[in-house]
């Protein structure tokens, strides 16, 4: 095996993935080469690498996925090796046969190896083969509607409807009974072919309580296979995975032992180079049962947790990117299975610009700060930087906060701090809920399966903000508008100064489904404080001034406000930006709204239930309505995609179609009017109750 050496490598992606292969390439001595759309000019793993090459457009498809553009960036930077990330082209076998082709070497698989795990139908037949445990079901190739439809009858139900081609959860449905099941399929379809340009699909039958399960591997061209022990990834929204750790709470060291020996049969079977992640999936009620569900040809998202805990020769820590690159580079992995183990806990979290009270559904924005944690155990692998747009072309994560700890409970307590001291401004992500799902009962004993997020997703998302955090963003506004300088005019200063008493300066927030009124008498570092909650939907609210108002103070040192409200003292990240204050604390964020109210409610509140609008940001694939059609409730109306996720529009009342703003192919915005529709005694002016 002839031996190379790299002076230069292209990354072939993008976000934080790109920015942490970049890392490793540094301290390997070896130049990276970038690549950026239109979209990412200004992106963080284009200021970070050594080169960067444009490549099209913001659509993927005409710049991350064209590989054509991608190997002319490859040749005209020198680069003698590429590096795919994960997604785009990571586990496309064409593409690995074009850098074969063009004499660069794919970090990565073969092609045959990449083909035969990339089609799931054939990777179960083939590990199946090396006595490799799989889930029962139909996997036949061009399964037509009807087989799927009678295949999922000779399972039983609920069963999971799955994409051959591709991951993430995108693509996948989980059927419950027969009433639903042509249209899950034709969903199925639809979503599979718009992600992965392939539409196959097999069904297989649902575990119960399922725990997911995945086990790292690395094999180099020498017919070298090891597994760096498991990590549980159970927890998941929409089918994909938001928190991870390793080791899994779940397996005792037999089990172990086993899983990681079939996921190493697995990676034999077929001829596997480079590191690679077999998946399986464990009942929590049969823990020493588990099934092959798919292997992943590629560097997992979640890697960074067996990175901080595997141990070869008794030293913690290996950077699987490095081995990558020195795999590829024809180098023998330096240790054997013997030389491996585990030590310590690791949890990551996702951090996603989405939010959770709308099932998850993507949201975007201006980058306005960015404040990322640190700390013994702390690890933060980010693709965002102040200034960056977060738009609906590619996929929602931003970054991942990842600790270790010795053990679990002392992983999760750093997490959850790192979290605390995580904030991305100007845009909604998930972190709260994330910090929420990291406290939940059975998380913190590890009793995790699946469908924990779904079964209790309303205990998860309904945690209200706290006053203070609100008075604290109205105090931060107050200080800024006081005067400063040697000389002060006191008629300056906005401390609602009247004959008589001091009037009450007022502050109003979005918050929690409904709107936050906080007024203020007095100044910044001694203010009166009153705060009243309006629900959602209420207009005007009138707010009674207590007798005896709470008293707050606030000052700022640097890039931190402090403020004392109700015996409490609490620091709070701060930025000021086009007029509008952000404050981060506890890894939320909040927008305060000038010296008035917040935009009109008549648009939200005020409006009929018949108004349907855009959940999200992204483009219109499904347009079944027009102009006069009568409609049921719950009738499907659009379906609006975005990174590569469907959503389903459907009528909100029984009604007749009054407009139409939206058509197929479209772009529209989060809360963009789609439709209106009118009730019959809408449209004669006559209500029901007066008939």
């Amino acid at each position: 095996m002839t031996m190379q050496h790299f002076d230069a490598v292209l990354v072939a992606n993008r976000g934080e993935i790109a920015v942490r292969v970049i890392r490793t390439l540094r301290e390997l001595g070896i130049r990276s080469v970038a690549v950026y759309s239109d979209a990412d000019r200004d992106a963080r793993h284009v200021r970070e690498a050594d080169t960067a090459v444009h490549i099209g457009p913001s659509a993927a498809a005409e710049s991350y996925l064209n590989s054509k553009r991608i190997l002319d960036a490859a040749r005209s930077t020198g680069a003698q090796a590429i590096h795919p990330g994960y997604g785009f082209l990571a586990e496309n076998a064409a593409f690995a046969e074009e850098c074969a082709a063009a004499g660069v070497e794919f970090i990565g698989p073969p092609p045959a190896a990449i083909e035969s795990m990339g089609d799931k139908i054939r990777a179960k037949q083939t590990v199946s083969a090396a006595d490799v445990p799989v889930v029962p079901g139909r996997s036949e190739p061009d399964m037509t509607d009807a087989d799927l439809h009678r295949a999922a009858l000779e399972i039983g139900f609920p069963v999971l409807l799955k994409p051959s081609a591709g991951g993430g959860g995108k693509g996948m449905r989980l059927v419950h009974d027969e009433s639903a099941l042509d249209d899950q399929i034709a969903s199925a379809r639809r979503e599979a072919r718009s992600a992965f340009g392939d539409d196959t699909l097999f069904v297989e039958r649902f575990v119960s309580r399922p725990r997911h399960i995945e086990v790292q591997v690395l094999a180099d061209k020498h017919g070298n296979v090891v597994h760096l022990g498991e990590r549980e990834c159970s927890l998941q929204r929409r089918h994909q995975k938001i928190i991870e750790e390793a080791p899994s709470p779940l397996l005792d060291a037999a089990t172990r032992a086993r899983i990681g020996e079939a996921a190493v049969n697995a990676a034999r079977s077929v001829g596997y180079v480079g590191a690679g992640t077999v998946e399986f999936i464990v009942s929590a009620d049969r823990p020493d049962e588990f099934f092959f569900m798919e292997m992943n040809t590629r560097l997992q998202v979640e890697h960074p947790v067996t990175e901080l805990v595997a141990t070869a020769a008794g030293q913690r820590g290996i950077d699987l990117v490095e081995q990558q690159v020195r795999v590829a580079a024809g180098e023998p992995l330096p240790w054997t299975q013997q030389d491996l183990a585990l030590d310590g806990h690791a949890v990551e979290a996702r951090v996603y610009a989405e939010d959770p009270t709308r099932n998850f559904l993507p949201t975007g924005g201006d980058v306005l700060a960015v404040h990322e944690p640190s700390g013994p155990g702390v690890r933060v692998d980010s693709g965002v930087r102040p200034g960056a747009r977060v738009g609906s072309d590619y996929d929602p994560m931003l970054a991942k906060v990842i600790a270790w700890g010795p053990n679990r409970a002392d992983a999760l307590r750093r997490l959850d701090k790192a979290l605390a001291d995580t904030a991305v401004l100007g845009l909604q992500t998930n972190v709260a809920f994330l910090r929420a799902l990291l406290q939940h009962e059975q998380v913190q004993a590890g009793e995790l399966d699946t469908g924990l997020v779904e079964r209790d997703l309303d205990a998860l998302i309904t945690e209200s903000t706290p006053d203070e955090i609100y008075v604290a963003a109205a105090l931060e506004r107050l200080l800024a508008a006081e005067p400063t300088g040697a000389v002060v005019d006191p008629w300056d200063v906005p401390d609602g100064w009247r004959l008589g008493e001091p009037a009450w300066s007022t502050w109003r927030f979005a918050a929690d489904g409904g709107e936050v009124e906080v007024r203020l008498r007095g100044r910044a570092h001694d203010a009166a404080v009153s705060v009243e909650t309006a629900p959602a939907g209420h207009g005007e609210s009138t707010v009674s001034i207590e007798t005896a108002p709470h008293r707050a103070a606030a000052e700022v040192r640097g890039d931190e406000l402090t403020v004392t409200y109700r015996g409490r003292t609490r620091r709070y990240r701060f930025a000021h930006v086009d007029g509008t204050t952000w404050l981060a604390a506890d890894g939320r964020t909040w927008a305060l709204a000038e010296h008035r109210l917040l935009a009109d409610r008549g648009a939200a509140g005020g409006r009929s239930d018949g108004v349907v609008t855009s959940p999200m940001p992204g483009t219109v694939l499904v347009a079944d309505v027009s102009a006069g059609q009568h409609v049921s409730s719950g009738q499907r109306l659009f379906v609006v995609e975005a990174m590569k996720m469907e959503h389903t529009v459907t009528a909100p009342i029984d009604g007749v179609v009054a407009e139409v703003h939206a058509r197929k192919g479209q772009s529209v915005g989060l809360d963009q009017p789609l439709a209106v529709l009118t009730t019959p005694s809408d449209a004669t002016g006559t209500t029901k109750e007066a008939q």
